[in-house]
């Protein structure tokens, strides 16, 4: 017996013109993800923890974690170190459980 979610999927797809089946969630719960970036984000979040402090302790303001964010960036597009994608995902992570920006919202953009 089919789930709603197989025929609201089914319709979305035949909507778009796409005949080939989607794989389903477990398949993409496996490939869609990568644990070995999710563990390292977790333990530089513990080790941040006992040398900086928790994260709702963080002073940076928004200004400043998006400044370091772009800064990070071009560290790790100058020397390809993804140590700087952990530091920039843990970063993003903060911001978004502590932004103070006038315009925080979540709006999902299909792009």
């Amino acid at each position: 017996m089919k789930r709603v979610n197989d025929h609201i999927r089914e319709h979305a797809l035949s909507e778009r013109g796409v005949s080939d089946r989607v794989p389903d969630l477990d398949i993409l719960e496996r490939t869609e993800t990568n644990e070995d970036f999710f563990r390292l984000m977790r333990n530089r979040l513990l080790m941040g923890a006992f040398r900086y402090g928790a994260m709702d302790k963080n002073e940076m303001t928004t200004t400043e974690r998006v400044a370091w964010i772009q800064n990070r960036l071009s560290r790790y597009a100058s020397t390809g170190n993804v140590e700087c994608l952990v530091d920039v995902a843990n970063v993003c992570l903060v911001e978004f459980h502590l932004s103070t920006h006038s315009k925080k919202h979540f709006k999902a953009e299909d792009r």
